[in-house]
This record gives structure tokens, C-alpha cells and sequence, in this order.
């Protein structure tokens, strides 16, 4: 066994001598000081042996694995200094040379007008709706007919709206008034949320008009909410998302699902009120509609028309994006022209 000791550690100093990477070092010890290696079975024979012989290969034995592991140890910081300058070599970078130059995009700004109008009426006490609460693919039956509309309202027609084949009336949501309903269905008042989100028509694509845009839907269900707390709550987000205090009119309107009903137009943000292209003349542009929550709509929803009352309010936001920004085209939103992004 001292011969067989002599020859391991003889043929393993070979290999570390010639070893020349971190991989050559791990097959070594694989190969000698591993559990299954070379010189762990010689240790397991030494049962065999008598207790003096025993104790010498046993002490030779021990001498050999630390010989190994020394030299072993050795080899493996040469090669790694070795392997590291040559890696920093091939990695090597000249921090003197100019950088290349990266396009950086931009928010388009149809999100920062959504988040800008979310954190107004987070200030004013409106918390955003779950999503849970507003899906985009809607039934017939919550988009319309709890919302009051007629069974032969317009608005139901192939023409106007987006029907799925995912199951028989179920359709792209045409407003997001429906999420008033979800709400108002899983939470008690006093109820006090808005509505970020996508809604679809079936529109003829144009400067003005696309089939898909954005909406934010607001909802406050309470004791004695009146006509005047809705003027409030919409003249101070108009002060503040415009930035001063421009001229207000509330206007008679009708929707199904409020009454009395009411759009709301702001002062022409291109003329001043003295009457544009951009304002037909008018002086004045519609930025919304709202209304007081029709009693039938609460009936729907089982909240008791005798106790609370409530508002609503629908906004489109490339409409007051455009108005903001001086916008005259609403497919420049969807295009992702980085001309057009950069601006913002």
C-alpha cells in the first residue's frame, strides 16, 4: 500500500504540473480526493491491514492528501491569476471613447393626461375602481339595460356597437358607465370612485373620431348629494387641470342613465370665447357629460333611492388632451411618431 500511496501521489503531481485550467484542477481532485477518488479507496482497504501497519499507511496516507490538496491549492491561485488577466484582456473597454447615442422615448400623452386627471380627483376624495369592476368585454345587459337605455335605444345597433363572438350579447363596452354598475353592485355607499379606461364604437376613423378611445367614469352615491355638489366637484377639477379658473356652462342634456343631465362645456382654449374653427364659432367647447344618478339606475342596483342620491360624470381624455395641448389631430395618439411623443 505505501507503493500504491508513492505512485498516486507520484501521478498526481504529474497532472497539477501540466494542469493548465480551473477545469484540469477540478478533474484532479475529482479524480484523488473525492469521496469515490484514488486515494479514499485505499483508505477503505485499511481495515485489512494490522494495527501497526495500519498505522503507517494511515499516517502516509494523510501525508499524501495534504501534499495533494497544497499543490493543488497552489495551481489553482496560479491559473485563476492567469485566467482573470486574460479574461480582463479580452473584456477590455476604452472608457475614453464617446458613447453611442440611444433614442429615449416618451409618455405618450394620453397616459400622463389620465394620470394628471387620477391624482385631481384623488385630491378631491375619488378613489380609483378595482379592475375587477371594469372590463372592457361587457354584457349587453350591464352596458345597457341597467344603465335605463330602452331595448330599441340606437345605441344597442350593430352599427354603434362591437359584438363578440364570445357568448350571445356580450360586446367591446361602448362607455364606461357599466362599471358604475359593477361598483354600485359590490359596494355599499357612500360610494365615491372613478374610472380610468378603454372603450370602443363603431366610428368612422378621422381627425376627430376613432373607434377605440379613452374614457374616466366618476360615481358619488350618498346622503343628500345634490345637483350643486356635482358643479363643484367639476368646476374644481376643470380649475385645476387647466390651470386657472376658465368660464364653465352646463348645458340641458339627456342620457338614459342620469337625470337631470347635463354637458359641460369650458371656455374655447384657442380664442378665448370669441369664436374659432376650433369652436365652430361658438366660443365655448363640450368636454363631458354628467348627471344626477337616475332613481331607476339605484332601484337596478338595490340601493334605496329614498335614502341616497348621487352623480355622475364621463370624460373623454383625448378630447381634453387635445384641448391641453393644442392637439387638432386624435390619431396622432395611436400612431407612436416619436416626433410627435418627444413634444411631451
Amino acid at each position: 500500500m505505501k507503493q500504491q500511496l508513492e505512485s498516486i501521489l507520484n501521478s498526481a503531481l504529474a497532472e497539477i504540473e501540466v494542469a493548465k485550467t480551473s477545469e484540469d484542477i477540478e478533474n484532479i481532485k475529482l479524480n484523488y480526493l473525492s469521496r469515490k477518488g484514488t486515494l479514499n479507496s485505499i483508505k477503505k482497504n485499511l481495515k485489512d491491514l494490522s494495527v501497526e501497519d495500519k498505522r503507517i499507511v494511515g499516517s502516509l496516507a494523510n501525508e499524501v492528501a495534504q501534499t495533494l490538496e497544497s499543490k493543488l491549492a497552489e495551481k489553482s491561485s496560479e491559473i485563476y491569476r492567469i485566467e482573470l488577466a486574460a479574461k480582463l484582456e479580452s473584456e477590455k473597454i476604452d472608457v475614453t471613447l464617446t458613447g453611442s447615442a440611444h433614442q429615449v422615448g416618451r409618455v405618450n400623452p394620453l397616459t400622463s393626461t389620465i394620470n394628471e386627471i387620477v391624482e385631481i380627483f384623488q385630491g378631491l376624495g375619488f378613489s380609483v375602481m378595482a379592475n375587477e369592476n371594469s372590463p372592457e368585454c361587457e354584457t349587453e345587459y350591464v352596458n345597457f339595460d341597467m344603465l335605463n337605455f330602452p331595448p330599441d335605444h340606437p345605441a344597442k345597433d350593430m352599427q354603434d356597437t362591437f359584438y363578440t363572438n364570445v357568448a350571445p350579447n356580450v360586446i367591446l363596452r361602448s362607455q364606461t358607465s357599466g362599471a358604475q354598475i359593477r361598483e354600485m353592485f359590490t359596494s355599499k355607499p357612500p360610494i365615491r370612485v372613478i374610472c380610468p379606461g378603454r372603450v370602443y364604437r363603431c366610428e368612422s376613423v378621422s381627425a376627430r373620431k376613432n373607434n377605440l378611445f379613452h374614457q374616466i367614469e366618476g360615481l358619488l352615491i350618498d346622503n343628500n348629494i345634490t345637483f350643486g355638489d356635482l358643479k363643484g366637484v367639476l368646476n374644481e377639477f376643470i380649475r385645476i387641470y387647466f390651470g386657472e379658473a376658465r368660464p364653465t356652462r352646463f348645458r340641458n342634456s339627456f342620457f338614459p342613465f342620469t337625470e337631470p343631465s347635463a354637458e359641460v362645456d369650458v371656455q374655447c382654449i384657442m380664442c378665448g370665447g370669441k369664436g374659432c374653427r376650433v369652436c365652430s364659432g361658438t366660443g365655448w367647447l363640450e368636454i363631458l357629460g354628467a348627471g344626477m344618478v337616475d332613481v331607476n339606475v339605484l332601484k337596478n342596483v338595490g340601493i334605496d333611492p329614498e335614502v341616497y342620491s348621487g352623480f355622475a360624470f364621463g370624460m373623454g381624455v383625448e378630447r381634453l388632451a387635445m384641448l391641453k395641448y393644442a392637439i387638432d389631430d386624435i390619431r396622432l395618439f395611436f400612431n407612436n411618431d416619436v416626433r410627435f411623443l418627444k413634444q411631451f
